[in-house]
């Protein structure tokens, strides 16, 4: 993503491959701004190389040749009014948005919010510079252990965690999403072992559960059951974390927020919207337990 050409610094980040506008329950967010609109915007590439990614025709842009150049010129400002002519916050999603930090700052002059997905691998310092105009950011956790993570992604683990809790110190409201990819995060002693290590930074940490389906190079691999996912759900809550989330393949059910209290439901959800908000503000309306989010509807 930047290159030097004849002496010239050159660098993609400023690019708009996907610009379009979604709910931002599809991020997933849970437990921000329930209702919200996202104009989400994705440049080609990622520091990933996940054998299963479905979004590979546009996230490895640069290693396949399968992943063509996409896209067009990001003008910050056109991005903007689009977002507001939509009545919606900004997002970088789909790729990596760590890779455009420039882009992420400069859209933040517009004065809108901004929400990111990303992988979480990033150093302090890349945080420490972007964290202040962000919003939210979901972070993948996409295995239980560093070998595993790495066979899976080119990466280590490590900073991955890290960066969680970095976010999470710069006052970022973070949520956390765990695909169950056989082998490396769908068997009960791995998915508890990342339910234990979120849970230990925060049990506070809506963790969504999210259904493996075979693509790109994991083509053979059969898609996740949906039991696999219930006994999921199970395991991250007997961990400690107290929201868990599926966003499809458990029906409504695993859509919804229930008080961890006393088990009032809270919010309501569609596969991709939320439906009903019924919060005092941030408590429980039952027995007055604190439910921990940004529960303003308005973007």
């Amino acid at each position: 993503m930047r290159r030097n050409r004849d002496g010239v610094l050159e660098t993609a980040t400023f690019t708009a491959a996907v610009a379009h506008v979604d709910a931002i329950e599809r991020k997933p967010f849970y437990h921000l701004r329930p209702g919200a609109r996202v104009l989400t915007v994705a440049s080609p590439g990622c520091t990933f190389s996940c054998g299963y990614c479905i979004n590979h025709r546009l996230s490895q842009y640069g290693r396949e040749a399968t992943a063509p150049w996409l896209g067009s010129a990001a003008i910050p400002a056109e991005l903007a009014a689009q977002a507001r002519a939509a009545d919606a916050m900004l997002g970088l999603s789909y790729t990596e948005p760590g890779l455009a930090p420039e882009l992420t700052l400069a859209l933040a002059e517009q004065g809108l919010p901004i929400v990111w997905k990303t992988n979480g691998f990033l150093t302090p310092a890349a945080i420490d510079l972007v964290a202040p105009v962000l919003l939210g950011v979901n972070i993948d956790v996409k295995a239980a252990d560093t070998r595993s993570h790495r066979d899976l992604t080119g990466a280590p683990l490590g900073p991955v965690l890290d960066a969680i809790e970095r976010f999470l110190a710069a006052g970022v409201w973070v949520e956390v999403c765990t695909p169950l990819i056989p082998g490396v995060s769908a068997s009960p002693e791995q998915l508890d072992t990342i339910a234990h290590r979120l849970a230990a930074i925060s049990p506070d940490l809506p963790w969504h559960l999210l259904r493996f389906t075979p693509d790109f190079k994991m083509l053979l691999d059969p898609p996740t059951p949906p039991a696999m996912l219930e006994s999921a759900r199970k395991i991250g809550h007997e961990a400690g974390l107290r929201f868990v989330y599926v966003e499809r393949a458990l029906g409504a059910p695993g859509r919804r927020t229930e008080c961890p209290g006393c088990a009032t439901t809270l919010v309501e959800r569609g596969i991709w919207a939320t439906h009903e908000v019924h919060l005092r503000s941030d408590k429980c309306p039952n027995c007055g337990a604190h439910i921990p989010g940004r529960w303003e509807v308005r973007p």
